[in-house]
């Protein structure tokens, strides 16, 4: 569950998805803005548990072509119940 309740626990599961990916591939946040075309800011702002910033399709479709995945890849593998 996320710290935001404005945030719901599919964008929540993307959002921890994309920052592991992120860590994992010893990127910046300034390298996740320009793969997405926004600023640093933005993508502070995402993984800021007490901001409201989310990722949106066109960012998952971004993330999926550079890294060589699938847009499924970023979303958990069954369906939650969302608050």
């Amino acid at each position: 569950m996320s710290a935001n309740p404005n945030i719901s626990t599919i964008e929540q599961h993307v959002i921890d998805f994309v920052t592991e990916l992120r860590i994992k591939n010893q990127l910046t946040q300034a390298d996740i803005a320009a793969i997405i075309g926004t600023g640093r800011s933005f993508v502070n702002k995402v993984e800021d548990k007490k901001e409201r910033a989310k990722y949106n399709l066109n960012h998952i479709d971004k993330l999926a072509d550079h890294f060589g995945l699938s847009p499924q890849a970023f979303l958990p593998i069954k369906a939650n119940k969302f608050v």
